[in-house]
């Protein structure tokens, strides 16, 4: 995508998430300067696939694994401290230099033990379906005024200050779940100053750092963790993420101007996945849901958990154009489809006698309507090699096209496998 007229691009998650960002951000590093994570915490992870090595990162920027290009993770996100170093060393395990070539906003928010254990007692979070990792309770501290950021690190009576009042309310939490479980502020704090050694180092404004580096005519590539129907705002609430992860969210969790951002890339796949509870309207049950999730490895990063799959749902995708102001799309997973026979796409909701093109916010609406399909014949064949469109079978071709004129957006990727070179440009 990069070019003069689009030096900043961001990339965005057009569904439920686990999307294939983690690929495209790797695929687009290669001509980048530097990638900034805005939003999210650990609770997402990015595969990469380089060879016969697979990398999982939860907090790092996939931009890392590209020699020479320069991550950041932004004042957005809620930072998990131990597990970032144990990315850290897994990535220099495996022969990845990091040194000198990863930076930490020091206005970012820390996910602390107290954090995970009020996740992990909270029923709320069991009802809603998250990962457990601490990401909610950590938001809201940090809309609460109480939360820990990277620089309060400098300052140990501060810290003290902080964590107490921050484990003071989570006992409270934690008594009301009806939990024995209390936090130890003294054994918080020693992990804390065993990890601001290491922490500190990294942390900067990143902000005024990528500031300078977008008004020096460098290339950059903000990425969110998640999906555009999981942001807090504009997602199926109540069952989202604590974030804003749509496009509005990148400028704000980077710390740059909206001004600055010249293009915004939306990945999806060529069906429909989610994790956890909530709507999904093109849900497939039984056999047939059953087997995409095979044919697809839907399996979370990061838990491990079985994803629901569906068919493609352009309303979706149509509503994530919007409200992302998305320039391009990149179409993943295609080859998923290869074996199928007939492959369909949503193009709409009957509800209460009416057929609605728009994507409701009503949850009742959602838990009632009925998607409309348009059927297409399946190609029956291997997409894997495919460089080229005219590569692919003229079945393919078709489906994309449908999926480029409902979603009103042009696809400018298509992923037909796992590996970094299995990736057709049409720009």
């Amino acid at each position: 995508m990069f070019g003069e007229s689009q030096r900043t691009v961001v990339v965005v998650g057009a569904q439920w998430g686990d999307e294939g960002k983690g690929k495209l951000v790797d695929v687009l590093a290669e001509r980048a300067d530097w990638v900034v994570r805005y939003q999210g915490g650990a609770n997402a992870g990015h595969t990469v696939h380089i060879g016969d090595t697979s990398f999982v990162l939860h907090q790092i920027p996939s931009g890392i694994l590209h020699p020479g290009v320069r991550c950041a993770i932004g004042n957005g996100v809620v930072l998990d401290p131990d597990t970032l170093f144990t990315e850290i060393d897994g990535l220099v395990q495996d022969g990845v230099d990091v040194e000198g070539r990863l930076y930490v906003s020091d206005r970012a928010h820390l996910v602390l033990p107290y954090h995970k254990l009020v996740d992990s007692q909270s029923s709320a979070s069991a009802a809603i379906g998250t990962t457990g990792r601490g990401i909610g309770p950590a938001y809201e501290d940090k809309v609460a005024r109480r939360g820990v950021r990277v620089l309060d690190l400098r300052h140990p009576e501060r810290l003290r200050e902080l964590v107490e009042q921050a484990a003071e309310h989570a006992n409270a939490q934690l008594s009301r779940f009806g939990s024995d479980k209390r936090v130890d502020c003294d054994a918080t704090l020693a992990l804390l100053a065993r990890l601001a050694e290491r922490l500190l180092p990294l942390a900067e404004d990143v902000g005024f750092v990528i500031h300078k580096a977008i008004k020096s005519g460098a290339t950059v590539l903000l990425e969110g963790a998640q999906g555009s129907l999981l942001d807090v705002d504009h997602g199926t609430y109540p069952f989202v993420t604590s974030s804003n992860t749509t496009s509005g969210g990148a400028a704000v969790g980077a710390g740059i101007a909206p001004t600055a951002i010249d293009a915004v890339l939306g990945v999806v796949k060529a069906y429909t996945t989610r994790v956890g509870n909530g709507p999904l309207p093109t849900e497939l049950e039984g056999e047939m849901g059953e087997r995409m999730r095979k044919l697809g490895n839907e399996y979370g990063a990061t838990t491990g958990r079985p994803r629901r799959c569906g068919w493609f749902d352009a309303v979706v995708v149509r509503y994530a154009g919007r409200i992302n102001g998305l320039s391009d799309l990149a179409v993943t997973k295609l080859d998923v489809l290869d074996t199928l026979d007939k492959v369909a796409i949503c193009t709409g909701y009957e509800y209460e006698g009416e057929v609605h093109t728009e994507f409701p916010a009503d949850l009742t609406a959602l838990a009632q309507l009925s998607p409309k399909y348009e059927w297409f014949d399946g190609w029956q064949q291997s997409t894997a090699d495919a460089r080229k469109l005219s590569e692919l079978p003229s079945q393919a071709r078709a489906y994309l096209d449908r999926i480029e004129e409902l979603c009103e957006t042009r696809i400018t990727y298509v992923s037909v496998g796992t590996r970094r070179d299995q990736i057709i440009g049409l720009e």
